[in-house]
């Protein structure tokens, strides 16, 4: 009788910090995670009390301590956890995974780096089903604490990849079936007469400087 193989680990061993009620409430409930340690202030009993089967160590603090460790509550929440990263497919895996008469939109972002607006792009994203965001390593932040909690939870449905190059990425994409659209204050265009396809890939550029001339020749409209 063949032996069973032992099941992939989903996490990446990678340390993350999290905060905010939302964003945290979100990643206790990811059973992809590996949890080490939830800080909640004195407030926060109730918090502590509603997801305790989610984590093993809570820790309790008071207010000079949890000031002291985190700078107050105020950005915080008075909740911080502590957590394993989960394993993310990388833009190439995702592609090949789905299913070719699937409806799959695409966000493709050009130079936005501040993490409030990022987060606040996934949020929209996890409410109109988009399947994830590209942005380019060198001008995009990583999933940090306040990227993960301006996106207030949906961090961990909205997949967010990083590439080396975002005119390539677009590029590769539109092997696949996609269909790329630019958007900038450039253009005038009323996106409410536009006839999406299937795949496509929204290309949205940052508020200053706009999409780049190299991702706009890229784009398909």
């Amino acid at each position: 009788m063949p032996k069973n193989k032992p099941q992939k680990s989903l996490n990446t061993g990678k340390i993350q910090i999290i905060h905010g009620v939302h964003a945290v409430r979100a990643a206790l409930l990811n059973t992809k995670r590996a949890h080490h340690e939830l800080h909640i202030s004195e407030n926060n009993h109730k918090f502590a009390n509603n997801y305790k089967s989610k984590i093993k160590k809570i820790t309790i603090l008071d207010h000079k301590e949890f000031k002291k460790l985190y700078g107050g509550e105020k950005a915080s929440q008075g909740i911080v956890l502590k957590t394993n990263d989960f394993e993310r497919p990388s833009l190439q895996q995702f592609v090949k995974n789905e299913n070719a008469d699937d409806r799959s939109v695409l966000l493709a972002l050009d130079q936005i780096t501040d993490p409030q607006n990022i987060g606040s792009i996934m949020r929209s994203c996890a409410l109109f089903n988009c399947k994830g965001i590209i942005v380019a390593k060198d001008n995009a932040p990583d999933l940090t604490p306040s990227l993960y909690k301006a996106a207030s939870g949906a961090a961990e449905i909205v997949n967010y990849f990083r590439v080396t190059n975002l005119k390539r990425s677009i590029s590769e994409l539109k092997k696949y079936g996609y269909w790329a659209y630019g958007f900038d204050s450039s253009n005038s265009r009323n996106s409410e007469n536009i006839n999406f396809a299937k795949k496509s890939i929204l290309v949205f550029g940052s508020e200053g400087k706009g999409i780049r001339d190299l991702v706009r020749k890229e784009c398909d409209e």
